[in-house]
């Protein structure tokens, strides 16, 4: 399913979210990341603007004032992060990418093909839900696999703010719609994708 294979893009815009805040608590002066590390600093970043457009959409196109208040968090979190990882990226001679990816892109025009109903909640709930999930591995990964130690401080710091954003979406999930809740977590439809 199309909508499934964009998850984990859109679950990289949360982790970019929580890398921000790391960034900005952990100054570097190193000359250069790892592989792994640069492709995680790429993939939050792009997972942040694409998490500030979500939010922005939520915002103006969302029936409820629960996914709304999630919208505007997103785009508060994720842009102050955002600032920290292009910090840290430029730190370490990173060059970024300009824009979150196509298939961030083209989620966000799937889910607003249903803008002004409920059924735009309920996607971009599930949505945001099973990438915020997908972060967290994503963290997770980096935290322990990462080599340069800036970078896996990021990600340490990061964690929370992704968790307390799938806690978020998960709550209003649950309140939209009390059956939607228990399929959010890993085994969302596609997750495996």
């Amino acid at each position: 399913m199309r909508r499934t294979a964009l998850r984990p893009e859109l679950a990289a815009a949360a982790g970019a979210l929580l890398l921000a805040v790391a960034v900005s608590a952990c100054g570097s002066t190193g000359p250069s990341a790892s592989a792994l590390d640069s492709s995680f600093l790429k993939t939050v970043h792009q997972g942040n603007l694409a998490e500030i457009a979500a939010g922005k959409d939520a915002q103006r196109k969302a029936t409820g004032a629960c996914t709304q208040k999630v919208g505007e968090v997103l785009v508060r979190d994720h842009t102050a992060l955002d600032a920290g990882a292009e910090k840290l990226a430029a730190q370490l001679h990173i060059t970024l990418p300009k824009g979150p990816t196509t298939a961030q892109q083209q989620q966000l025009a799937q889910i607003d093909e249903h803008a002004g109903t409920p059924a735009y909640d309920a996607q971009w709930l599930a949505a945001e839900a099973a990438g915020h999930q997908d972060t967290l591995t994503l963290i997770d990964h980096e935290i322990t696999a990462g080599r340069d130690p800036k970078v896996t401080a990021a990600a340490r710091q990061a964690r929370p703010v992704v968790a307390r954003h799938l806690s978020l979406l998960r709550s209003c999930l649950a309140s939209a719609s009390p059956s939607a809740s228990p399929g959010v977590s890993s085994s969302s439809p596609g997750r495996n994708q």
